[in-house]
């Protein structure tokens, strides 16, 4: 007997099938939701009603400007609600959002305008005077409109018109240009230039719906959460929690400047419950004081390098929930996490410190993680030992790099994207990243990883942040060369001492040879800069002898 044909009169059609994109949160928050506060920014609040209005009057006064589908559209600014209703307004204009790192310099602002082809942008006041030094470098610049946030710092207009000018030129009963098509672009994200020019990063509709859902349910959000926004939304669009928070009907609480005292303050003032922070501003906030303990528990994402076991041991006194995540530009958001396993409560601090600071497995609305061979694609053994590249497959990979079809072939190869992680997966199947493959130090014909002695060196009581590059030598090759940036107010323990405290704890081959008490370079998402570091530390001939291997 045949089994029943299901080719016939089961197409696709507008009732069910309609394509995927984050925009249709903000309407649905509003709808159900619309005394809600959606925004707070110091003093001022909005209701999701009203910040459904004005992310309609953007849409519709960016079209009257002659805004057309597929145009880029540029936003330069830090967390604040302009930045925030940017993320629904520019593409229900049908444009694509182009949210740009507001602590780059001229320079690297006019190479994203120019490589971007953006036809407006919107710049806050406090970076006027920087953004009017990269108009000058282009021949063709965009039309720019001020946005004269309330709580910016003063600054001269160079725009055409300021934000609220703009917006109140629109109509709020604008329907929007909705996407035809799931795969259309949504938004261009730069990556963050850690090894040089920094590449476009096209993301979908269909992706970063996907990922603001997959935030939502890997992290298990509540119902109307309470979000600080520590990590800036241009980063990825804040792992796409600008959407997913919206969603979740949740509250948008915005911070312009993070410093240690301003998330404690914003966490008691404004009762918050979630927020995402590189290690770099959890070393803020362990660093900041002495035996406080927050009025309630915070839950905390952290990605980018592993956060030292020091700073997480301290911040989770504090009463922070920490959860370790891998997320990476190129896949929208952070589709990997350390699941805490039930019994891990029961172990030594020690233990569950070395469980924590594993990437983890992935999200149940993400499809395929495997660490292995980069050419041959042979998994690597699960023994927490044999060491691959970390490669991901699933719906929130991005659709490409702009412009560059080349770059975009070789990290979409085979059918995984190649994130030039070094990792090795453990025993139960966790992935935990020992180091990028250009920061492997390679020694002897020994691979050391930077990451372990890093780790190592942020246990010494005066360390802040510890960063660990090849540096050339005549016998070796390469020999580790670390990079301290001091705790506050802490004085410079001798070179000797440092070496020492490794060599306690380390292979001595693995130990540094030099160490440079220095502020760290460091990219507006925390990540530090090593390829200023290698730099100085000489090791540009290193770089070429690691590529090689890479």
């Amino acid at each position: 007997m045949s089994a029943p044909s299901y080719a016939q009169g089961l197409e696709r059609c507008a009732a069910n099938h309609v394509p995927l994109t984050p925009l249709g949160f903000l309407d649905r928050a509003a709808l159900a939701h619309p005394n809600r506060v959606a925004v707070v920014h110091g003093d001022l609040t909005r209701t999701w009603a009203q910040t459904r209005e004005r992310c309609h009057r953007l849409a519709s006064a960016l079209a009257m400007r002659g805004i057309a589908p597929g145009d880029t559209v540029s936003v330069l600014a830090p967390n604040t609600p302009a930045m925030l209703e940017a993320h629904f307004g520019i593409p229900l204009a049908g444009a694509v959002l182009n949210a740009i790192n507001h602590r780059l310099d001229a320079e690297g602002i006019a190479f994203i305008l120019r490589h971007g082809e953006s036809k407006l942008l919107m710049v806050d006041r406090e970076f006027a005077a920087t953004v009017a030094a990269a108009l000058k470098l282009l021949d063709r610049a965009p039309a720019v409109i001020d946005i004269n946030d309330h709580l910016a710092p003063p600054g001269e207009p160079i725009g055409e018109t300021d934000y609220e000018s703009l917006l109140a030129s629109g109509d709020a009963d604008f329907p929007g240009r909705w996407p035809s098509d799931e795969w259309q672009p949504i938004a261009l994200n730069y990556t963050s230039g850690t090894t040089g020019d920094p590449k476009g990063v096209v993301a979908s509709h269909r992706g970063t719906y996907l990922m603001s859902l997959l935030q939502i349910t890997n992290w298990a959000m509540p119902r109307a959460p309470k979000y600080l926004w520590t990590l800036p939304m241009f980063h990825a669009n804040g792992w796409c929690f600008t959407w997913a928070v919206t969603a979740a009907a949740g509250t948008h609480v915005c911070l312009r400047r993070v410093s240690a005292e301003a998330v404690l303050e914003a966490i008691d003032r404004h009762q918050i419950d979630h927020l995402c922070a590189a290690p770099v501003v959890m070393a803020m906030l362990a660093d900041s004081t002495k035996d406080t303990r927050l009025p309630r528990p915070v839950r905390v994402l952290t990605a980018g390098s592993p956060p030292p076991l020091a700073v997480l041991n301290a911040v989770l006194a504090m009463g922070f929930d920490v959860e370790h995540v891998f997320g990476i530009t190129e896949v929208s958001g952070t589709p990997v996490s350390c699941v805490w396993q039930d019994g891990w409560d029961d172990l030594a601090p020690a233990e569950q410190g070395a469980l924590r600071v594993r990437q983890g497995v992935r999200a149940a609305m993400f499809e395929g993680l495997m660490v292995g061979d980069a050419d041959t694609l042979e998994p690597v053994v699960p023994d927490g030992k044999s060491a691959g590249e970390l490669m991901l497959r699933g719906n929130t990979v991005m659709m490409g790099y702009f412009k560059n079809e080349a770059a975009t072939r070789k990290a979409l190869a085979n059918g995984w994207f190649r994130t030039g992680d070094v990792a090795v997966l453990h025993a139960n199947g966790y992935a935990q990243i020992t180091d990028r493959s250009k920061d492997v130090i390679i020694s002897g014909g020994e691979n050391i990883s930077s990451v372990e002695i890093e780790d190592v060196v942020h246990g010494h009581p005066a360390v802040l942040h510890a960063a660990v590059v090849a540096q050339p030598d005549s016998k070796w090759g390469e020999v580790p060369c670390v990079f301290i940036e001091l705790k506050a107010g802490v004085a410079a323990p001798a070179e000797q001492e440092i070496i020492a405290f490794c060599r306690e704890r380390l292979a001595h081959f693995k130990c540094p040879r030099r160490v440079i008490f220095t502020p760290l370079p460091k990219t507006a998402t925390g990540k530090i800069q090593k390829f200023r570091l290698r730099q100085q530390a000489g090791s540009r001939d290193a770089i070429t002898r690691l590529a090689s291997h890479g």
